[in-house]
């Protein structure tokens, strides 16, 4: 009884987080203009590539700093990668299959290079999202200049308005990035880095084989406990995930049924995508109330599906990538080192960042 309340305490617990109303702005703004811009001239359904270049914005944290917009521009490179690479892999008539091991291989490169670099926030979860959420329906070579257009322009606006905040704020010495002298830890790297390989493979095979819908919802779920160090707070994290998408799929449910018209859409993903920026340090359960709704709004822009088998997919995916996420984490415990692969907030919980 004493494990399960600690546990409950860790899942229901909010953080104290300070910096979040910056990042929150930024990450707001980042994904409204794009889309209004992609809405007026009828291009919604590349929304999803705008996303996915804007999660650049979320890098850094709230506090400027020396070269932060360098960290961003980093992170933004890779995150065009993930999604030319899930556009890619969508032109082939083999993408349900192919997507897993080019998830597994995207998730590993972002977590190698945030483990080194110390990024903030953390981990694998925006890149394995953009690979298997541009791959999950056919594409033509014409969305690979789109897709490539539309993801590095608003990450260079992502960038843009990280520099801009850095000028106008007082800025503080840059933090150290790179590699750690410490053995010990290059070793829980590269363990980490394993890790999420596996966790997308097994989840996204898992969930391929019976044909469910979305596997590449499963990938992203699998890595989500990943992303803080220790195996008690693994476990929350795979429980807030659960929990969370729970309750989103209800929002979600309600939000899609609507059937809003596309610039009410538009706004309506923006101040989602604001409001889990503010939450999700603070309890990550809480912030997927709305990412929940936000990722699937975001989708029924690019392809419409009938709302009720799509919630459904959502949780049950999200279920399936958590228990294996849990699992590895799990399976390859390690005692706690002297420091955590990747920079952490209260609790073991990652610093800011929107998950998918």
């Amino acid at each position: 009884m004493e494990r399960i309340g600690a546990h409950l305490r860790d899942v229901l617990r909010f953080h104290p987080a300070s910096g979040t109303r910056v990042v929150a702005l930024r990450a707001t703004v980042t994904v409204l203009v794009p889309l209004l811009a992609l809405w007026a001239t009828d291009h919604l359904a590349w929304g999803l590539f705008a996303v996915f270049g804007g999660f650049a914005a979320v890098y850094g944290g709230g506090t400027p700093f020396t070269g932060r917009w360098r960290l961003q521009a980093q992170a933004g490179a890779l995150l065009v990668g993930a999604t030319l690479l899930g556009t890619a892999v969508g032109l082939s008539p083999h993408r349900d299959w192919l997507v897993v091991p080019a998830a597994a291989a995207a998730g590993a490169v972002m977590t190698a290079v945030s483990d080194r670099r110390r990024w903030v926030p953390p981990g694998p979860l925006f890149a394995v999202f953009a690979v298997g959420a541009c791959a999950a329906h056919p594409s033509s070579p014409g969305d690979l200049l789109a897709a490539l257009g539309v993801a590095a322009g608003t990450a260079a606006l992502a960038v843009a308005l990280g520099r801009l905040d850095e000028r106008r704020a007082r800025v503080v010495r840059e933090p150290q990035h790179g590699r750690s002298p410490f053995p010990l830890l290059r070793e829980r790297h590269r363990l980490h880095v394993a890790r999420v390989a596996v966790a997308v493979l097994v989840a996204g095979g898992v969930a391929t084989v019976p044909g469910i819908g979305h596997p590449y919802w499963a990938m992203v779920a699998a890595v989500a406990p990943l992303s803080v160090p220790r195996l008690r707070a693994q476990v929350a994290r795979g429980t807030q995930r659960a929990v969370g998408t729970a309750l989103g799929v209800g929002v979600a449910f309600l939000l899609l049924s609507l059937h809003l018209p596309p610039l009410a859409a538009v706004l309506l993903a923006a101040a989602l995508q604001g409001v889990a920026e503010l939450l999700v340090v603070r309890n990550y359960a809480a912030s997927l109330v709305f990412i929940t709704p936000l990722a699937l709004l975001m989708g029924q822009l690019a392809v419409p599906l009938p709302v009720g088998p799509l919630v459904l997919d959502r949780l049950v995916e999200t279920l399936l990538g958590t228990a294996v996420g849990t699992g590895v984490a799990a399976a390859t415990r390690q005692r706690p080192a002297a420091s955590p692969p990747g920079p952490t907030g209260p609790g073991g919980e990652p610093a800011p960042g929107v998950a998918g």
